[in-house]
């Protein structure tokens, strides 16, 4: 299963507990099976069906089946840029 940083932790828990979100709010994975997949993140308010569900630190993140497969074996990280853009790496998991 995906595991987050720390660092990711924090910054979801950011992203997911803006003023007006729900309390099952959290940040959504998706993916498009390509020749070299490619990734989507957004805040979602609750997950949709079929999605799983990581929970670490307090920070929630929802996958699509694809993206579940995907990053099964994988550790998502997150760092704001200079510019305050947030930017997420994957590593594999030890």
């Amino acid at each position: 299963m995906l595991t987050l940083t720390e660092n990711a932790s924090t910054i979801v828990k950011d992203i997911t507990s803006q003023p007006g979100l729900a309390e099952t709010a959290g940040l959504r994975i998706t993916s498009e099976e390509a020749p070299e997949p490619t990734f989507a993140v957004s805040a979602a308010e609750a997950p949709e069906p079929g999605d799983a569900t990581v929970q670490q630190d307090g920070a929630t993140v929802y996958l699509d089946q694809a993206a579940a497969t995907m990053l099964d074996d994988k550790i998502l990280d997150a760092a704001v840029d200079t510019a305050g853009k947030v930017e997420f790496a994957l590593g594999v998991q030890a």
